[in-house]
């Protein structure tokens, strides 16, 4: 997965996003339509109106990552938050939306925090 050993925040763009915007429109927009630091360490995720395509924004050091990703058959599954611009998600979650699940799963495993061997 992208990044996979960081623990980089993730925002989500609730809503649809035109994504014929590439780095620089991307990162306009999240400065100042989400008043965010698009140069943070944060990844930022766009979908477009028919959710089978989604971008991902990422600053690395002296540079923007783009990712891309188009779907060949299904979509994925974007919350539709209404009232939110960016909704925070966790890694785990985010790697959900691109496996094709919800959001929200109801039979994940929880997250074991203790650190003890029996």
């Amino acid at each position: 997965m992208i990044f996979e050993n960081s623990n980089n925040q993730v925002y989500l763009a609730c809503g649809p996003t035109d994504l014929r915007k590439s780095i620089d429109g991307l990162s306009v927009l999240v400065k100042e339509g989400f008043n965010l630091d698009p140069f943070s360490s944060c990844l930022f995720v766009f979908c477009n109106r028919n959710r089978d395509k989604l971008k991902i924004l990422k600053w690395d050091h002296n540079g923007f990552w783009l990712f891309y990703r188009r779907l060949e058959k299904g979509k994925f599954r974007w919350p539709d938050q209404k009232g939110k611009e960016m909704a925070p998600v966790s890694r785990r979650e985010l790697n959900w939306l691109l496996d094709g699940l919800a959001l929200k799963q109801s039979y994940a495993h929880p997250e074991v925090k203790a650190r003890t061997v029996l």
